[in-house]
Parts: C-alpha cells; sequence; structure tokens
C-alpha cells in the first residue's frame, strides 16, 4: 500500500462528517422516547459524507501528492 493510504483532505473530512452522522443517529437512538426524527438526520449526514468526499476529491483534494 502507499504511504498516504487515505490519509488525504477529502478523506479525513469525510471520516468526520459520516462520524458526526453516526454520533448523531447514536444519540437520538439512546433518548427517551426514541427520536426517529433526528435518527434519519444522522443517517442523512452520514450520507452527505459520500458527497463531501467526491466533491473535495474533484476539486483536487485527494491527490497523493498533497
Amino acid at each position: 500500500m502507499s504511504d498516504s493510504h487515505g490519509n488525504t483532505p477529502a478523506a479525513w473530512s469525510a471520516v468526520f462528517v459520516g462520524l458526526l452522522g453516526f454520533v448523531v443517529g447514536s444519540v437520538a437512538l439512546m433518548l427517551t422516547p426514541v427520536s426517529m426524527v433526528m435518527f434519519w438526520v444522522g443517517v442523512g449526514i452520514a450520507l452527505a459524507s459520500l458527497v463531501v468526499f467526491f466533491v473535495l476529491a474533484k476539486l483536487g483534494f485527494h491527490a497523493s501528492d498533497h
């Protein structure tokens, strides 16, 4: 594998946004009563991480020579 495998601004930004989505969704499931609206917001944030990654990759932030 490459020394910089996954170590790009695009990858780290996507991981951060995805993690935020999972935290929001997890907190929603721990509430009493369960907040399904907040859960689906968390799912939406997690899916938005894919969009963040592809946009940043197209802008050149996923280059291995960063």
